[in-house]
């Protein structure tokens, strides 16, 4: 199973939380539409023995493109590629694009899940947060999405300064109001460079609190299990066959392509990373260059990712694939550091599985890096 990321550069403007690649300028579009072409072309005999399983379209903000952009890259991708039978086909979205005409024809162009970035139901924490879109459009998208699409996930972040546990609770309920089965759910995080620092600097916003975040976690998760969600990473809960299929393949080591400026790319042996940077992408794209820096992948580095993702999982860490795929040495430096996450009951090891306990998933990203491997040299 392998997978092609497509990353579209394009924002209406700019959330004062995100850190990620984007421009607010349009100018460049269609110049930038046939350059996502061009490379999913040049880039076709990485995968010419790989079956493409899934589709995702991210960003910045696919949906600021056309319906004809996005079949344009669809084809390409069908022209170039084995493509399985039924893929999953996932296009990030903003709630204020989403009319009803092109909810029916992102559906008539082979779209069979939306991941809406609805963030809060409350109008002062889009605000805060610089969102494009108001709650009454984040409802009225939800009313026409389900309509055409069954496969909807939609993003919720938590820890925003002033929201009680209250206000939290009643975003979950009124996500699940529209009876989508999946939810991604992020802490509120400050990035370097972001508005938002430089906001929480001045004084004019509150930083978010660790334990308001981890109330509002649990919160999360209680009500999500109650309501026949599977906390399946960190991150995510999804019903029953509605787990992110892009995205477990991420967690799970699988192939990927990155496409377009900033998308990254792993084989399995190497990561590589596009330059960060739409007009030299284009230049090198124009040229028929590939503008990426290419990373091969150490043994630790490879322990480290597996240690990373797999903690983050409901399939955990595997102490048999750990010592078929790294060796004994490594099993035992796990098993060594796990010893006191154990004994503070925040890893528990089941049937040969390493996994956080509910009370350590909240510190999972934390525990991780305590058992990452420093020293290349084993």
């Amino acid at each position: 199973m392998s997978g092609i990321y497509i990353h579209i550069p394009f924002c209406k403007q700019a959330c004062h939380y995100c850190d990620f690649h984007f421009s607010t300028s349009m100018k460049k579009k269609e110049e930038m539409v046939l350059a996502l072409v061009k490379e999913i072309e040049l880039r076709n005999n990485e995968f010419q023995d790989e079956v493409i399983e899934t589709i995702y379209f991210g960003g910045g903000t696919p949906t600021r493109l056309q319906i004809a952009d996005l079949r344009m890259q669809m084809d390409s991708i069908y022209e170039n590629y084995k493509v399985a039978e039924n893929p999953e086909i996932t296009l990030e979205a903003n709630p204020d694009d989403l009319s009803e005409d092109y909810l029916v024809e992102l559906s008539k162009i082979g779209i069979n899940r939306l991941s809406i970035g609805i963030q809060s139901f409350f109008e002062a924490d889009l605000a805060m947060m610089n969102r494009a879109h108001n709650s009454e459009e984040a409802q009225k998208c939800l009313e026409l999405a389900t309509q055409y699409f069954d496969n909807i996930s939609i993003d919720l972040i938590y820890g925003i300064p002033g929201m009680s546990n209250a206000q939290w609770q009643q975003n979950i309920e009124t996500a699940l109001r529209f009876g989508v089965p999946h939810i991604s759910s992020y802490a509120l995080t400050v990035e370097p460079k972001t508005a938002l620092n430089t906001l929480i600097q001045k004084g004019k916003i509150d930083a978010p609190k660790d334990e308001v975040a981890e109330a509002h976690f649990q919160i999360l998760i209680e009500t999500l299990e109650k309501n026949g969600f599977i906390h399946y990473e960190l991150s995510n809960f999804g019903k029953e066959n509605y787990f992110s299929k892009n995205n477990s393949a991420y967690w799970l080591g699988k192939k990927y392509i990155g496409i377009g400026p900033s998308a990254h790319s792993y084989d399995g042996i190497s990561r590589s990373w596009n330059v960060a940077n739409n007009a030299l992408y284009l230049k090198a794209i124009q040229q028929d260059q590939l503008p990426n820096e290419v990373e091969i992948l150490s043994t630790a580095d490879r322990y480290n990712e597996y240690i990373m993702t797999g903690l983050r999982t409901i399939w955990g860490v595997a102490l048999d694939k750990i010592e078929r795929e790294f060796g004994l040495d490594y099993l035992d430096y796990l098993i060594k550091q796990s010893e006191k996450f154990i004994k503070d009951e925040l890893l528990s090891i089941e049937n040969n599985i390493l996994k956080p306990t509910p009370k350590g998933k909240f510190l999972t990203d934390g525990i991780a890096s305590d058992l990452f491997y420093i020293n290349s040299e084993v």
